[in-house]
């Protein structure tokens, strides 16, 4: 047989064999692939309980609550809140939380807005 010609049938071979393995790579990497996204077709559905995303929200009393956490109350700035502090202090503890209508700066539609967020209880001694 001539050299010349096993050396072509040498290279066909090497070549058939490379083209075998890159099939196999390419099959390996889309079988991979495919496992990772799940089953195809199927729609994966992911609920979270309600309770992670709503935070347990108590009440603030605002008999006792600091210019810090009412101004975490939505729609009262510092100077709202250190109004509600001022006209605490000199008129004694809120009654009613509507009575909160009774500051400046407070009424119906921020009453409102308070709503089941603060609560008005004695304090505590």
């Amino acid at each position: 047989m001539d050299p010349q010609r096993k050396i072509a049938r040498a290279e066909y071979l090497l070549l058939a064999l490379t083209a075998l393995f890159l099939c196999l790579l390419l099959t390996l990497h889309l079988r991979d692939r495919a496992a990772m996204e799940g089953p195809s077709g199927m729609e994966v559905e992911f609920t979270v309980p309600s309770e992670t995303i709503q935070p347990d929200i108590t009440p603030l009393n605002l008999n006792t609550a600091t210019i810090e956490e009412l101004t975490a109350l939505p729609g009262i700035g510092e100077a709202l809140a250190r109004r509600i502090v001022e006209y605490r202090a000199q008129n004694g503890p809120f009654q009613t939380v509507d009575a909160l209508t009774n500051v400046s700066g407070i009424g119906e539609f921020k009453l409102a807005d308070l709503e089941g967020l603060v609560t008005v209880e004695e304090p505590k001694e």
